[in-house]
């Protein structure tokens, strides 16, 4: 797991991952700033990202807008079981949907 932003978008380049979970809070480059270079990658830019933040929720439209997959509020994962079973379910459909755009996109 990288340690700050610049490490991150490294290892996104060296391994392209099917997900990334994306805290908007990190050393060296910041979570909008990962996003963007991210995005901005042809090699990393079809890689889902959901961000995961203790940040309010207001913010997900202009996460959505900048390229994130989706948004998850941190507080949610400790609240109950329901939290939990909400973030899960939301990896499961955003890697449903990126592996049916990777089969779009291959013609199959």
């Amino acid at each position: 797991m990288p340690g700050n932003g610049e490490e991150a978008v490294r290892v996104a380049r060296e391994k392209v991952p099917d997900l990334i979970l994306l805290d908007m809070l990190l050393p060296k480059l910041s979570g909008p700033e990962v996003l963007q270079a991210l995005k901005q990658d042809p090699a990393t830019a079809r890689i889902p990202v959901i961000v995961l933040s203790s940040l309010p929720q207001c913010n997900e439209a202009k996460l959505a807008q900048e390229g994130a997959a989706n948004y998850f509020e941190k507080s949610r994962l400790f609240d109950n079981a329901a939290g939990e079973a909400s973030f899960l379910d939301m990896i499961s459909k955003v890697l449903c949907k990126s592996s049916e755009g990777k089969a779009l996109a291959a013609g199959t």
